[in-house]
C-alpha cells in the first residue's frame, strides 16, 4: 500500500528548528547558572535561540500555502483555546518574544534578569513538547499519536539546543568550553535517553495497530532504514555519545584542553544537530495512517 506523505521535509524543518531553539535558549540559561563565566556561549545560545525559531516559523509558512496567501487566516488560529496548534501559536510568540528581549538586553550589555530566563525556559520547554503534540492530534497515524512522541521531541530539543551551543564553543570560545565540565556532563545524558524513548516509541506502535506495525517496519527493515540506522542511530546517536564517553571518562585532561579534542567534540555535537533533524524527517515520513472503512 502507497500513500502521500500529509507533510513533508519542510515541516520536518520546522519541528526541529523550534525544539533547537527552544534547546538552545535552556542550554544559555543553564551556562548562567552553572557557568557564569561562559559569556560567549551564553550569548550564542540566546542568538541561536530565536533566530531558528523565527526561520522555522517562515518555513511552516510557507509549507501552509493559505496561510502564505493571506498571512490573516493564521489569526484563526487564535479563536480556539482547545486546540494544540492555538496554544503552539502563544507558546511560540511567548518564546520568541522573551528570547528576542534577551537577546537585545545582551547586545546592550545588560544583565537579563533572572525572572526573564527562567520564563524563558518554561516556554521553551512548552515549546519543545508542543512540537511533538502537534503531530500527535492526527488520531489516524499511529507513529504520531503516541504519548511519548512530545517527551521524545522535548528530549531531543534539549539534547540539539546544548550540542548548538556547545558546537559554538568548541569552534569559537575554547577556553569557554573547556571550562563548562557541568554542561557536558548533563547533556552527555540525553542521547542515552533518547535511544530508549524511540526504541519505547517503536515497540508501542508496532504492538497498537496495523498501520503501527508498518510504520515501524519501514522504519527499521524498510524503505527508511538506511537513513533510520546509519543516519539517525550511528550518526545521530551512538557515534556522538562513544565519543563524548571517551572524552569525558577515558581521554587524559591535557588532551580534552587541546584543539584535536575540540574539533572531535564539535564533530559529536554536528552529529547530535544531524540525528535531531532525522529524528523528526523520519516520524514525518514514514507514519502509514490507518486505513479509513
Amino acid at each position: 500500500m502507497s500513500f502521500e506523505p500529509v507533510w513533508g521535509a519542510p515541516i520536518a524543518w520546522y519541528l526541529f528548528l523550534a525544539g533547537l531553539g527552544g534547546g538552545a535558549f535552556i542550554a544559555s540559561a543553564f551556562l548562567r547558572f552553572k557557568h557564569p563565566e561562559a559569556e560567549g556561549m551564553r550569548f550564542a545560545g540566546h542568538i541561536i535561540a530565536p533566530a531558528v525559531v523565527i526561520v522555522g516559523l517562515f518555513l511552516l509558512m510557507f509549507d501552509a500555502e493559505a496561510g502564505l496567501h493571506n498571512p490573516l487566516r493564521f489569526a484563526l488560529l487564535l479563536h480556539n483555546p482547545l486546540s494544540v496548534m492555538t496554544w503552539g501559536v502563544v507558546f511560540l510568540a511567548a518564546f520568541v518574544l522573551i528570547a528576542l528581549v534577551a537577546l537585545l538586553l545582551d547586545c546592550l550589555k545588560k544583565r537579563v534578569p533572572a525572572w526573564l530566563e527562567i520564563a524563558g525556559v518554561v516556554f521553551a520547554v512548552c515549546v519543545g513538547a508542543y512540537t511533538g503534540a502537534l503531530l500527535g492530534v492526527c488520531r489516524t497515524f499511529p507513529l504520531w499519536n503516541n504519548a511519548l512522541l512530545p517527551v521524545l521531541f522535548l528530549v531531543s530539543a534539549v539534547s540539539t539546543g546544548m550540542s548548538s551551543v556547545l558546537l559554538v564553543g568548541a569552534l569559537k570560545f575554547p577556553e569557554e568550553f573547556d571550562e563548562a565540565g557541568v554542561l557536558k556532563k548533563f547533556h552527555y545524558v540525553f542521547p542515552i535517553v533518547e535511544i530508549v524513548l524511540v526504541a519505547s516509541l517503536c515497540f508501542i506502535t508496532s504492538y497498537n495497530s496495523v498501520a503501527g506495525a508498518q510504520s515501524v517496519a519501514s522504519l527499521v527493515c524498510g524503505s527508511w532504514a538506511p537513513v533510520f540506522w546509519i543516519g539517525f542511530i550511528v550518526v545521530g546517536l551512538a557515534a556522538p555519545s562513544a565519543v563524548e564517553t571517551w572524552l569525558l571518562f577515558i581521554a587524559k585532561p591535557a588532551f580534552e584542553e587541546t584543539p584535536p579534542a575540540h574539533y572531535i567534540g564539535a564533530a559529536a555535537d554536528a552529529g547530535v544537530l544531524i540525528g535531531g533533524f532525522l529524528l523528526r524527517f523520519l516520524i514525518v515520513m514514514a507514519a502509514v495512517p490507518v486505513p479509513l472503512t
